[in-house]
Protein backbone atom coordinates (compact mmCIF):
# COMPACT_ATOMS: atom_id res chain seq x y z
CA UNK A 1 0.00 0.00 0.00
CA UNK A 2 1.49 3.39 -0.95
CA UNK A 3 2.10 5.96 1.76
CA UNK A 4 -0.94 8.10 2.51
CA UNK A 5 -0.47 10.81 5.16
CA UNK A 6 -4.20 10.64 6.00
CA UNK A 7 -3.95 7.03 7.20
CA UNK A 8 -0.29 6.47 8.01
CA UNK A 9 0.39 8.40 11.18
CA UNK A 10 3.80 7.23 12.38
CA UNK A 11 4.53 9.31 15.42
CA UNK A 12 8.25 9.87 15.86
CA UNK A 13 9.83 9.56 19.29
CA UNK A 14 12.82 11.64 18.16
CA UNK A 15 13.27 15.15 19.52
CA UNK A 16 11.30 17.50 17.32
CA UNK A 17 13.59 19.86 15.43
CA UNK A 18 16.82 18.17 16.59
CA UNK A 19 19.55 17.60 13.99
CA UNK A 20 20.55 13.94 14.48
CA UNK A 21 23.56 14.23 12.20
CA UNK A 22 25.31 16.85 14.32
CA UNK A 23 28.38 15.82 16.33
CA UNK A 24 27.64 14.40 19.75
CA UNK A 25 27.23 11.22 21.79
CA UNK A 26 24.02 9.24 21.41
CA UNK A 27 23.00 6.47 23.84
CA UNK A 28 21.00 3.94 21.83
CA UNK A 29 18.77 1.08 22.97
CA UNK A 30 17.36 -1.33 20.38
CA UNK A 31 15.00 -4.15 21.40
CA UNK A 32 14.20 -7.37 19.62
CA UNK A 33 10.69 -7.93 18.33
CA UNK A 34 8.43 -8.84 21.27
CA UNK A 35 11.62 -8.65 23.38
CA UNK A 36 12.37 -12.27 22.52
CA UNK A 37 15.72 -13.49 23.81
CA UNK A 38 17.46 -14.49 20.59
CA UNK A 39 21.02 -13.27 21.16
CA UNK A 40 22.14 -15.56 23.98
CA UNK A 41 21.86 -15.60 27.74
CA UNK A 42 23.41 -14.03 30.80
CA UNK A 43 25.32 -16.54 32.91
CA UNK A 44 26.74 -15.46 36.28
CA UNK A 45 26.49 -11.79 35.32
CA UNK A 46 28.23 -12.20 31.94
CA UNK A 47 26.59 -12.10 28.54
CA UNK A 48 27.12 -15.30 26.54
CA UNK A 49 26.38 -14.58 22.89
CA UNK A 50 24.99 -17.31 20.69
CA UNK A 51 25.35 -17.36 16.90
CA UNK A 52 22.71 -14.65 16.38
CA UNK A 53 24.21 -12.57 19.17
CA UNK A 54 27.56 -12.65 17.39
CA UNK A 55 25.88 -11.36 14.24
CA UNK A 56 24.41 -8.42 16.20
CA UNK A 57 27.77 -7.80 17.92
CA UNK A 58 29.85 -7.99 14.72
CA UNK A 59 27.51 -5.71 12.78
CA UNK A 60 27.63 -3.12 15.58
CA UNK A 61 31.43 -3.19 15.51
CA UNK A 62 31.39 -2.56 11.75
CA UNK A 63 29.29 0.62 11.92
CA UNK A 64 32.38 2.88 11.62
CA UNK A 65 33.43 1.05 8.43
CA UNK A 66 30.19 2.14 6.78
CA UNK A 67 29.80 5.46 8.58
CA UNK A 68 33.36 6.83 9.04
CA UNK A 69 32.07 9.88 10.92
CA UNK A 70 30.72 7.59 13.69
CA UNK A 71 32.83 6.15 16.51
CA UNK A 72 31.78 3.43 18.90
CA UNK A 73 31.88 3.87 22.65
CA UNK A 74 30.66 1.38 25.26
CA UNK A 75 28.09 -1.18 24.08
CA UNK A 76 26.61 -4.52 25.09
CA UNK A 77 24.43 -7.02 23.27
CA UNK A 78 21.95 -8.48 25.75
CA UNK A 79 19.60 -11.47 25.22
CA UNK A 80 16.80 -9.29 23.84
CA UNK A 81 18.25 -5.82 23.36
CA UNK A 82 21.37 -3.82 22.67
CA UNK A 83 22.71 -0.75 24.46
CA UNK A 84 25.43 1.34 22.87
CA UNK A 85 26.88 4.80 22.60
CA UNK A 86 27.51 6.14 19.11
CA UNK A 87 29.60 9.28 18.74
CA UNK A 88 29.24 11.41 15.64
CA UNK A 89 32.62 13.10 15.28
CA UNK A 90 31.91 15.38 12.32
CA UNK A 91 29.48 15.94 9.47
CA UNK A 92 29.44 12.98 7.06
CA UNK A 93 31.15 13.50 3.71
CA UNK A 94 28.64 14.36 1.02
CA UNK A 95 25.90 15.09 3.53
CA UNK A 96 26.47 18.83 3.75
CA UNK A 97 24.55 20.65 1.06
CA UNK A 98 23.02 24.08 1.20
CA UNK A 99 19.54 22.65 1.09
CA UNK A 100 20.17 19.21 2.65
CA UNK A 101 17.48 18.26 5.17
CA UNK A 102 18.53 17.83 8.78
CA UNK A 103 15.33 16.17 9.99
CA UNK A 104 14.12 12.71 9.06
CA UNK A 105 10.70 12.41 7.47
CA UNK A 106 8.86 9.23 6.63
CA UNK A 107 10.45 7.84 3.46
CA UNK A 108 13.11 10.57 3.39
CA UNK A 109 16.17 9.52 5.42
CA UNK A 110 18.93 11.99 6.20
CA UNK A 111 22.28 10.64 5.10
CA UNK A 112 24.68 10.06 8.00
CA UNK A 113 22.10 10.76 10.73
CA UNK A 114 21.64 8.55 13.78
CA UNK A 115 18.25 7.28 12.49
CA UNK A 116 19.93 6.28 9.22
CA UNK A 117 22.80 4.54 11.04
CA UNK A 118 20.36 2.58 13.23
CA UNK A 119 18.04 1.75 10.32
CA UNK A 120 21.03 0.41 8.36
CA UNK A 121 22.31 -1.58 11.36
CA UNK A 122 18.91 -3.17 11.99
CA UNK A 123 18.49 -4.01 8.30
CA UNK A 124 21.91 -5.68 8.03
CA UNK A 125 21.41 -7.74 11.20
CA UNK A 126 17.94 -8.78 10.03
CA UNK A 127 19.24 -9.74 6.60
CA UNK A 128 22.17 -11.76 7.96
CA UNK A 129 19.98 -13.60 10.48
CA UNK A 130 17.34 -14.40 7.86
CA UNK A 131 19.99 -15.70 5.46
CA UNK A 132 21.68 -17.75 8.19
CA UNK A 133 18.43 -19.35 9.37
CA UNK A 134 16.89 -19.60 5.89
CA UNK A 135 13.91 -17.58 6.98
CA UNK A 136 12.30 -15.02 4.76
CA UNK A 137 11.24 -11.63 6.06
CA UNK A 138 11.44 -12.66 9.72
CA UNK A 139 11.16 -9.52 11.85
CA UNK A 140 14.05 -9.33 14.31
CA UNK A 141 13.61 -5.87 15.86
CA UNK A 142 10.89 -3.79 17.42
CA UNK A 143 9.78 -1.00 15.12
CA UNK A 144 11.71 1.86 16.69
CA UNK A 145 14.62 2.43 19.06
CA UNK A 146 15.34 4.66 22.03
CA UNK A 147 18.00 7.30 22.24
CA UNK A 148 19.35 9.72 24.77
CA UNK A 149 21.66 12.52 23.76
CA UNK A 150 24.75 12.71 25.99
CA UNK A 151 24.96 16.25 27.29
CA UNK A 152 28.20 16.15 29.29
CA UNK A 153 31.03 13.82 30.35
CA UNK A 154 29.47 12.99 33.74
CA UNK A 155 26.25 11.89 32.05
CA UNK A 156 28.24 9.79 29.56
CA UNK A 157 30.23 8.17 32.37
CA UNK A 158 26.96 7.19 34.09
CA UNK A 159 25.65 5.74 30.82
CA UNK A 160 28.89 3.81 30.24
CA UNK A 161 28.62 2.35 33.73
CA UNK A 162 24.98 1.42 33.11
CA UNK A 163 25.93 -0.34 29.85
CA UNK A 164 28.87 -2.24 31.34
CA UNK A 165 26.85 -3.33 34.39
CA UNK A 166 23.77 -4.32 32.39
CA UNK A 167 24.57 -8.07 32.40
CA UNK A 168 25.04 -7.96 36.19
CA UNK A 169 21.51 -6.56 36.59
CA UNK A 170 19.86 -8.97 34.12
CA UNK A 171 18.40 -11.16 36.84
CA UNK A 172 16.36 -8.14 38.07
CA UNK A 173 15.63 -6.64 34.63
CA UNK A 174 11.90 -6.34 33.82
CA UNK A 175 12.78 -7.25 30.20
CA UNK A 176 14.08 -10.61 31.44
CA UNK A 177 11.48 -13.16 30.30
CA UNK A 178 11.77 -15.03 33.60
CA UNK A 179 9.41 -12.32 34.89
CA UNK A 180 6.84 -13.45 32.31
CA UNK A 181 7.14 -17.26 32.06
CA UNK A 182 5.46 -18.81 29.04
CA UNK A 183 4.75 -15.44 27.45
CA UNK A 184 7.05 -15.88 24.46
CA UNK A 185 6.78 -18.11 21.43
CA UNK A 186 10.19 -18.99 20.03
CA UNK A 187 10.87 -17.97 16.45
CA UNK A 188 14.19 -19.78 16.13
CA UNK A 189 15.64 -22.96 17.53
CA UNK A 190 18.89 -21.34 18.61
CA UNK A 191 21.90 -23.35 19.71
CA UNK A 192 23.88 -21.70 22.49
Amino acid sequence: MPYDSRIHHRRSIRLKGYNYKQPGAYFITICTNATQCIFGDVVNGQMRLNYLGHIAFDCWQKIPEHFPHVELDAFVVMPNHLHGILVITDTPVGAQHCCAPTQEKFGKPVRGSIPTVIRTYKAVVTYRINVSWKTEGQSIWQRNYYEHIGRDEKSLDNIRQYILENPLRWVDDPENPRYHPGSQDLWFDIPC
